[in-house]
């Protein structure tokens, strides 16, 4: 197995792959296509983006997932104020079912039918387990990064999520907390990696334009985004894309920067939630 450390050196930094950027509005869901610029049998990712931040806002973080070998496929939809769960949840079923289906890059790239996964950030984590759970056998693999509480329960999907599964966690209190990764953790029916996020907060990650920022809306760090952005990718590639070289991200092996929660701790973190 490979050191931790040294993976997380390379992956948080862009992959070999020139990216290609298409329209899935073509295929039928409003949103953004994100691939290399070839391959076959690729692995895939349906992605839920965070509340009322616009695909935009994830322009480089699915450009670098593209960058290591994935398509990736970006409902833009639900980005209002009043958002509804169930529908951005329908529409990351719907992007799979396109990733599965839809021939892209001009016929010069293909996915492999059973390495497709779901992942998001915030509200669209939240929504990505609500999908997994409606899909167990033919979901790859499951990333909830920084999770929203949202309706139905996650925490309730969470037992019928068979997949693997990533919770990355805030690592630092925050002023208003918005989800419940422990509990979701607590009740994941398989394999899980649970890492809490050394001072990362929901609101680092997605790449809030600095104007938003200077008024309160947001509060990306860029240090931030590449320790998530490449524990994410590592352990994409050591799941969804069945590559043994990276399995070290799917261990508990120590990562500065980051702390690996075992089944015991979540368990007495959780709150039952019937």
């Amino acid at each position: 197995m490979a050191n931790l450390k040294k993976l997380m050196a390379t992956v948080s930094k862009p992959g070999p792959h020139q990216v290609l950027v298409g329209d899935l509005s073509h295929a039928g869901v409003p949103g953004k296509v994100y691939t290399p610029e070839k391959g076959k049998n690729l692995p895939a990712i349906a992605w839920g983006h965070d509340w009322r931040e616009p695909i935009e806002n994830y322009h480089r973080t699915l450009r670098h997932l593209a960058s290591w070998g994935f398509a990736v496929a970006a409902p833009s939809t639900e980005t209002g104020f009043v958002a509804d769960h169930r529908g951005l949840a329908a529409d990351l079923e719907s992007a799979m079912q396109i990733l599965a289906g839809v021939r892209l890059g001009g016929g010069n790239i293909s996915i492999h039918p059973q390495r497709i996964g779901v992942a998001g950030h915030g509200m669209g984590a939240g929504a990505a387990i609500l999908v997994a759970a409606q899909r167990p056998s033919t979901t790859a693999g499951v990333a909830a990064v920084y999770p929203a509480d949202v309706a139905p329960s996650p925490i309730v999907a969470a037992r019928s999520v068979t997949a693997p599964g990533l919770i990355l966690a805030p690592g630092e209190d925050q002023w208003l907390d918005r989800g419940s990764p422990a509990d979701i953790g607590a009740n994941w029916a398989g394999p899980l990696t649970y890492r809490e996020m050394d001072k990362c907060t929901q609101g680092s990650f997605s790449e809030t334009p600095i104007g938003r920022r200077l008024l309160g809306l947001g509060t990306f760090s860029n240090s931030h985004w590449r320790t998530t952005v490449g524990v994410l990718t590592g352990w994409l590639l050591a799941t969804v894309a069945e590559e043994e070289k990276y399995s070290a991200f799917v261990s508990s092996e120590p990562l500065k920067g980051t702390a690996v929660r075992d089944e015991d701790w979540l368990q007495d973190e959780a709150y039952t939630v019937s």
